[in-house]
């Protein structure tokens, strides 16, 4: 029977077009991967390649096997992942957030559960999270919308709810609410890593220029700062009311947010304790 490698070799071969591009490329002696190509054709009782005088290329079986080869390899790497993404499945619990504020409060509730599992989480956009649990790479995530999908579980794990974080002196520090656009084109201090925030204020926002900071530096700034600011009622139960600062409800859709808890029920009910833990309204 042929081995993987010579299916990899004939790969090469098909997309180089040339022998020695090929055996560049797999960092072989022509004539060694030569060799290889000759007991790949005593192997399948076929031959793959047309030869002349210093040339050589496929024939039909030839490319037959090619397609073939390309399809073997594709199922092999899909093997390799799904079986990996399995076995760090029983070790590791990976939660994918699409914003901070859940990997503030899930991952502490997860060890707590799950002593003897290693937790990770991770920040990232929407659609790499969805795709991500669909190839059980996560365990979970947190997407700011629901999904209805075949073989995936949806249920809604909380809200946050964005503010304007002013100092006092601001002309709209006495609003009751506001809209994004109320403050679209002036200077705002803004923390980095917001996930799908980022794009939020992007949209809703764009002729404001915003000095991003990481989260210490932004601490201290809004401390001191004339700048507005964004916070949420999430941050703002954590952390506390910032010092000389007006919190102000912003009423834009999109300011509102309630985050939902994606997952795969099928082999995963270890995660039953923890979807215990969600609101059940």
């Amino acid at each position: 029977m042929f081995e993987l490698y010579q299916l990899e070799q004939l790969l090469a071969f098909a997309e180089c077009g040339t022998l020695s591009g090929a055996a560049e490329r797999l960092h072989l002696s022509q004539p060694a991967l030569s060799r290889s190509m000759q007991r790949l054709e005593a192997e399948l009782q076929v031959s793959l390649f047309d030869r002349q005088k210093n040339k050589i290329k496929f024939n039909e079986n030839g490319r037959m096997a090619a397609e073939y080869a390309r399809q073997v390899m594709e199922k092999c790497q899909d093997m390799i992942g799904r079986v990996q993404a399995f076995d760090r499945s029983q070790r590791t619990i990976l939660l994918g957030s699409c914003a901070p504020a859940p990997l503030w409060e899930i991952p502490p509730v997860l060890s707590d559960l799950y002593p003897d599992r290693t937790i990770s989480s991770e920040m990232r956009e929407n659609d790499v999270l969805l795709q991500g649990l669909r190839d059980n790479f996560y365990q979970l995530i947190i997407l700011p919308y629901p999904v209805e999908e075949p073989g995936i579980s949806c249920v809604k794990y909380g809200e946050e709810h964005l503010y304007f974080s002013l100092p006092p002196a601001h002309p709209l520090s006495g609003s009751k609410e506001l809209y994004m656009k109320d403050l679209n084109g002036e200077t705002m201090l803004l923390r980095n890593r917001l996930g799908f925030w980022r794009n939020v204020t992007d949209q809703k926002m764009p002729d404001t220029r915003f000095l991003e900071q990481e989260d210490v530096a932004f601490e201290e700034l809004v401390k001191f700062s004339a700048l507005p600011s964004f916070t949420t009622d999430v941050v703002l139960h954590r952390e506390g009311n910032p010092v000389n600062r007006v919190n102000i409800p912003i009423l834009d859709d999109e300011a509102n947010v309630t985050y939902y808890c994606l997952y795969k029920p099928h082999g995963l009910n270890d995660l039953n304790a923890f979807l215990k833990t969600l609101p059940t309204d």
